[in-house]
């Protein structure tokens, strides 16, 4: 799961499963519940015949968020069989990474090795105040996160762990069950500010490249902040951390906030990021956050975003039929 983009159109298979080797991978967001669970399931399948690798869902508490993480996770690699599931992001204030690593590790050996884990330091803090629990400053929850990251990589790689830390304790608790994925499933970390991406850099598997929320919104410096500029210079400071680590470079992830096909007959769906994003196109000028145009217009996009950022594993958005267009194509090799 590391390394910068090679080729787009090398593939690389191992235990089964075609993995990233410059291969583009796509990500579809866990569809809404409506009615009834077996409508759900019945979207989930006709995700993954659309073609996508991986399904995701986020975690939040407030403004209309639904589901919980790790049941929606569990239930929805049951409910199908090539589709990988990740959280993206989990919380990591809000539960214990030690009981967080367990869970993963059951949905891990219970679906076969297709689970990824997403963690952040969390920043909407309208979530916190619902559970009466502390929204601490950014710098003790990323110090928080820094703990968690090891006390999960322990779990995963090793019998039992014992971790003494400012924040957490683990006293020889045994690591079961064993994870399918080896050394472990892929650790996903979503990083926007400075201290963040610097502990991707070093820690991560793979790196969700985000804004940054100086504001705990999204705001117009949020969206200025996913500019091609301030992109590249995270990418720089990521894999400086990680040469700093002595490790390679973690794979990049991306979601893209603002996608219109043109030649379909649905509008683009509409979001706070969406109604951000359409306010300030010229300071995305050049960046990956604005994809519109054709199915095949918006496929060179992607290969033009890959080849430059080094981008591999794409979310491309809320309209799930418009981006099965943009990947059938670059799956059939129609553009480039």
């Amino acid at each position: 799961y590391v390394g910068a983009l090679r080729d787009s159109q090398h593939l690389h298979r191992q235990d089964g499963r075609v993995v990233p080797n410059g291969r583009l991978e796509f990500i579809a967001p866990m569809p809404r519940l409506h009615d009834d669970g077996a409508a759900w399931v019945a979207e989930l399948r006709r995700l993954e015949d659309l073609g996508f690798d991986t399904v995701t869902v986020s975690h939040h508490l407030t403004n209309g968020w639904q589901l919980a993480p790790i049941p929606a996770m569990a239930f929805a690699a049951a409910s199908t069989t090539r589709l990988r599931v990740q959280s993206l992001v989990v919380q990591n204030p809000l539960q214990h990474p030690a009981l967080l690593a367990k869970d993963i590790a059951t949905i891990d050996r219970l679906s076969g090795g297709r689970v990824e884990l997403g963690l952040g330091a969390g920043w909407l803090a309208r979530d916190y105040a619902a559970l009466g629990v502390p929204f601490e400053s950014t710098p003790t929850r990323i110090a928080q996160l820094a703990e968690a990251i090891t006390i999960i990589r322990d779990y995963f790689t090793t019998e039992t762990v014992d971790f003494a830390g400012r924040y957490y304790h683990v006293d020889n608790l045994e690591a079961l069950p064993r994870c399918v994925q080896q050394p472990n499933p892929p650790i996903l970390i979503g990083a926007g500010g400075p201290r963040m991406l610097d502990l991707a850099g070093r820690c991560a598997d793979i790196v969700g490249v985000q804004a940054r929320m100086m504001h705990g919104s999204i705001d117009d410096d949020a969206v200025a902040d996913l500019s091609a500029i301030a992109l590249q210079a995270k990418i720089t400071r990521i894999r400086d951390a990680a040469d700093g680590a002595g490790r390679a470079t973690p794979r990049l992830q991306f979601s893209v906030p603002y996608l219109h096909v043109t030649d379909s007959d649905a509008p683009p769906r509409q979001s706070t990021w969406t109604k951000a994003v359409v306010a300030n196109l010229d300071t995305l000028a050049g960046s990956p956050a604005v994809l519109m145009g054709t199915a095949a217009e918006c496929a060179e996009k992607v290969l033009e975003h890959s080849r430059r950022f080094g981008i591999s594993y794409w979310h491309l958005g809320q309209d799930t039929e418009a981006a099965a267009r943009i990947i059938a194509l670059l799956r059939q090799g129609g553009v480039g």
